[in-house]
């Protein structure tokens, strides 16, 4: 079975993970990474700053990106006015 490694972009467990867990295939390998984001993303949200981005990969054996999910936090507003029209961020899922 192919081998898969989590990476964390941004906060406290940032880095690629050394031990890698055993998946059948692509389709177990995005429900894995999105179970393990499911389970992060409430104390993600609660520590995530203005303006930032986290992200989670989940990597191949060779550690290329096969799946990507972004977590981003965009203030939409001139320093606390009334938000200016047309600058919304509509999100995207994303994957490699």
């Amino acid at each position: 079975m192919p081998l898969y490694f989590f990476r964390i972009r941004n906060g406290r467990y940032s880095g690629a993970s050394e031990h890698g867990i055993e998946l059948a295939d692509h389709n177990a390998a995005w429900q894995e990474l999105t179970s393990s984001c499911a389970d992060m993303v409430g104390g993600i949200c609660r520590k995530l700053g203005r303006d930032t981005q986290w992200e989670m990969e989940l990597l191949d054996e060779r550690k290329q990106p096969v799946f990507r999910i972004c977590l981003v936090a965009d203030s939409l507003n001139n320093g606390g006015s009334k938000p200016t029209t047309g600058q919304s961020r509509r999100p995207r899922a994303e994957h490699s």
